[in-house]
């Protein structure tokens, strides 16, 4: 998948406001692949809803959101499972982990799905993470810092064309969100692949193409 567009895009929750002023929302957009995006917002101006409907989890707006020109209203489940295993990886806000599940076992479902990285990969990026130790830690004992991590460790586990972060260090210290950075840009750069991330006041810091208000 090269390019995301969304064409006059509006949650149906905000149909019957009249002071929406947004560079995203009722508006032309393009992401393409390969490039990084910022997307920063208050709190209720549905940030999280542009991930869920990229991702194909909602579909309450207007408008019209085409993958490659076509409209994602038309896809099938087949292909919304072609997509999320081959083309998108997201980090949700709020993580949706196993809380039963270690942090390594959280990992593993999701690359035993797609078999795409190594375990030699998946243990080093553990280690430059700061949470070696919590590998085999139920994930209901980490602090919301530590299952950020883990998350994104769990998102890198598959191909993707276009790497969705929703918030993604909202609970680390600027230590860990510069490591985080430093993983996040090698493997994008590795696969080639382009970044949508979102902010509503700490931000990943990546060499943005482009940085938009929604």
């Amino acid at each position: 998948m090269n390019k995301i567009q969304l064409i006059h895009t509006l949650p149906n929750v905000f149909q019957s406001r009249t002071d929406i002023v947004s560079d995203i929302w009722k508006q032309d957009v393009t992401f393409e692949k390969g490039k990084r995006y910022l997307v920063e917002a208050n709190s209720g101006t549905g940030k999280s809803s542009l991930c869920s409907y990229i991702y194909g989890y909602r579909h309450d707006y207007q408008g019209q959101i085409l993958f490659d020109g076509e409209d994602i209203r038309r896809y099938a489940v087949a292909k919304w499972t072609d997509i999320r295993k081959n083309h998108f990886a997201l980090l949700w806000q709020e993580l949706r982990m196993f809380p039963e599940l270690t942090a390594l076992e959280n990992v593993q479902i999701k690359n035993c799905l797609t078999r795409f990285q190594k375990k030699k990969q998946i243990l080093e990026w553990f280690d430059m993470l700061g949470i070696t130790e919590k590998l085999n830690a139920k994930v209901e004992c980490l602090s919301y810092g530590q299952q950020q991590r883990v998350a994104l460790v769990r998102a890198l586990c598959q191909p993707f064309d276009f790497l969705l972060l929703d918030e993604p260090i909202s609970h680390l210290d600027d230590s860990n969100s510069e490591i985080m950075e430093r993983v996040v840009m090698a493997e994008v750069k590795r696969q080639g692949a382009g970044v949508i991330a979102t902010s509503i006041g700490k931000r990943i810091e990546l060499p943005y193409d482009q940085v938009f208000n929604l």
